[in-house]
Order: C-alpha cells, then structure tokens, then sequence
C-alpha cells in the first residue's frame, strides 16, 4: 500500500510540568532536532507535530505544552496520553509533579484515572555534570511506582540525551488509548506550517 494512503492515527500527548523545567526545549529537540538556549516563556499552549512509524502504524504525535493550570477543559480533551516533565536540579519542580497529576485527571475525567497513561520526564541531566541535582532517581522512580510504575526517563533537551526514547515511549503508550481516525498525509500536510513539514521525519 502507498504510504500515502496507510491510516494515519493521529495521538494528543498533554507536556505538563512548572515554567522553566524544559518542556519547550524537549519539544524542540524531539520534533525539530535543534536545541535553542534562551527561550521566551512559553504563554498558553504551544502546538508541534511530528510523524513516526511504529508497527507499520503512521503516527501523528501532537503535543502541546502549557504554562499556566487554568486553561481548562478544552485543552486536555482528548488527550490519549500526558507526560510530566521536572527539572531534576530543582526540588520544587518535583514537589509540584502530584499538582499537575491531579489537575490533568481533574480536567479529562477519564472512566479509569488509575489506567490513563502518564510519563515522566526528568530533564537537565547535563546541568553540572549531575552535581547540582536536587532529586535522585530512585526518589523519582518510587514516585513512579506510587502512581502505577508509569514509565521514567531522564533526558537532556541540550545534549539530545534520551529525547527520542522518551518519546517514542509516549507514542506507543499513547496508542493505548488512540483515537484513529481517516487521516491522509494530504489532509494533513495542508494543515502544518512549512517549518513543521521541514521539522517532521519519518522515525
């Protein structure tokens, strides 16, 4: 069959976690495969979207991240999928992983919160050579653990360490919960800025 034709599942992945832990950064390294130093916070929610093959599946991987808790409802429905992102040299950023958790499953209200697949991410491995870390892994993975041995990585959005793993992890769990819908590359490509089609590859 045409690649062109094969069904296309198209996943919304939900990136939470506080301002300032990476999130942007992951998502540029991840969908465009560059990391730049100094970003402007990001305000609302941003939108990226990239294009990889698992299974023989074509997967739309659609994640969005967001700055602030309130912006309700409509920005979580339909999510198949929400990845928790933590700076591991800030405590705080940690502290406030059990706020984001609650929050999501608060907004979607999926018929099963123990089943909804979630990730962690602990980013800024690189930071100091590891000297400056705030949270331990075994502290994170036990946190993992408390809320159903969701899946852990420990990335670097400057050092490309773990980025593609993780993510390609998010995409399979999110089928967990695909939503597939007859989605041609076509009907899609008309849709995506240049710079997204420049920045999608076939993974």
């Amino acid at each position: 069959m045409d690649v062109s034709m094969k069904r296309r599942t198209l996943l919304k992945v939900i990136v939470l976690g506080d301002s300032g832990v990476g999130k942007t950064s992951l998502m540029n390294q991840y969908v465009y495969e560059k990391f730049i130093r100094h970003y402007k916070a990001t305000i609302g929610a941003d939108f990226v979207t990239k294009e990889l093959h698992i299974d023989d599946k074509v997967i739309w991987d659609t994640a969005g991240q967001e700055r602030f808790q309130s912006l309700g409802a409509a920005f979580y429905r339909g999510a198949d999928c929400c990845v928790l992102v933590y700076d591991v040299n800030v405590l705080r950023s940690f502290e406030t992983l059990q706020n984001w958790h609650e929050e999501f499953l608060k907004q979607v209200d999926p018929a099963d919160t123990e089943a909804f697949p979630f990730i962690l991410i602990g980013n800024k491995i690189d930071i100091d050579g590891g000297n400056s870390r705030a949270v331990s892994k075994k502290r994170a993975q036990e946190w993992c653990a408390a809320k159903g041995n969701i899946p852990y990585f420990e990335t670097s959005a400057k050092e490309d360490y773990n980025v593609d793993e993780a993510f390609l992890c998010v995409a399979k769990t999110g089928l967990t919960h695909e939503h597939e819908q007859d989605i041609y590359f076509k009907g899609i490509s008309e849709t995506v800025s240049e710079a997204e089609q420049r920045g999608g590859c076939a993974c």
